[in-house]
């Protein structure tokens, strides 16, 4: 399988476009990325169409090709039949123009179409990562995986930090803010809080041109008003260990994410750190996707009492965070990933 994707090393799906690869290999099968082969690079890239039975374009951030130019796009879809190609979305642009509290996929309905007919053009087979797809013609998969190999030692002593988020601001703002406006009225009893990523000090774009101002928007003096030591952001084999320093580190997704209940690599992710997880997601999202133990997790509508509780005591939550750990390797694994891709692409 050939993955289409404009692959970036510290954002976006890295961690799942490096464990496909890794777990196909092992299950007897092969995935790379398209692009000129780079050996300095932790993903596996190579320009070989004339091999691929199947190519998977991987749309979030930009609907450009990291490599190459339309030739080459010609190229990928000349050479693999249109039932061998796969289009997952997931950034939710396949849907109505829509805005969310500030958020928008896309500008009007003149680029939805425009961008719909794009992905008609590529393929039959649309599928966004939520249970929930708006259009009739799309289907579930959760590109997002989890790996119990990332799972630390549950151990909350000696932290750095009493609260860490590790993800760049991308429209998540509000989720952030939320959050630190719950640690307010216990401040003192928090300890260190930490950022890891980009976008947080300044409104400076760091990832190119944005629809909408929310995109990059942040609040720089708040942010040292509540103390909050802002670090730069982290390869993607480093985010574990990172969201590891704190006591407990949130969960939070940009508005339209989770209006859409779409998953993220963050969904799978964070349950695996020497953390407790809090879920800034509404309680039926966070028990379809976790289990229903998980709700206990929840941030609800008490949030200052619910992170005042667990920093008081995390260990009481261990049990809670390892049944969630369960449930993921049970059905969320890489393994089960590939499988279903697989079978996408011969349905």
């Amino acid at each position: 399988m050939l993955f289409v994707n404009w692959a970036f090393e510290n954002h976006g799906s890295a961690q799942d476009l490096y464990h496909y690869t890794r777990v196909a290999r092992s299950l007897g099968h092969e995935v790379a990325l398209y692009g000129p082969p780079n050996p300095s690079s932790p993903f596996t890239y190579t320009l070989d169409v004339n091999s691929a039975d199947a190519v998977i374009f991987i749309f979030e951030f930009t609907t450009h090709l990291q490599h190459g130019d339309l030739l080459d796009l010609v190229r990928l879809v000349g050479k693999v039949p249109r039932r061998r190609r796969v289009v997952i979305d997931c950034d939710g642009d396949y849907n109505d123009a829509m805005s969310v509290v500030g958020d928008i996929n896309l500008r009007d309905a003149a680029a939805s179409q425009q961008w719909t007919d794009v992905c008609d053009s590529l393929s039959d087979k649309i599928y966004q990562p939520t249970l929930r797809p708006r259009r009739a013609n799309v289907g579930t998969f959760f590109f997002h995986g989890y790996n119990a190999a990332w799972e630390r030692p549950l151990n909350f002593g000696d932290k750095e930090y009493g609260m860490i988020y590790v993800g760049n601001n991308w429209f998540r703002w509000r989720g952030l803010h939320r959050v630190l406006q719950a640690l307010e009225p216990i401040r003192d009893h928090v300890g260190g809080i930490g950022l890891v990523g980009q976008g947080w000090e300044a409104h400076t774009p760091w990832g190119g041109p944005a629809l909408s101002e929310d995109a990059y928007h942040t609040d720089p003096e708040y942010l040292r008003a509540m103390g909050v030591s802002i670090k730069p952001p982290v390869r993607f084999d480093q985010v574990v260990e990172w969201m590891s320093k704190g006591v407990f580190t949130p969960v939070i997704y940009r508005p339209l994410f989770d209006h859409l209940r779409f998953v993220t690599c963050r969904t799978f992710e964070t349950p695996a750190a020497n953390a407790v997880p809090l879920f800034a997601q509404e309680a039926g999202f966070v028990s379809e996707i976790y289990g229903e133990q998980a709700v206990a997790l929840a941030l609800g509508d008490r949030p200052s009492e619910r992170i005042a509780d667990v920093l008081c005591g995390p260990e009481r939550y261990a049990g809670v965070i390892r049944e969630i750990r369960r449930h993921l390797a049970a059905n969320h694994s890489y393994a089960s990933r590939v499988r279903q891709l697989i079978d996408i692409v011969e349905s």
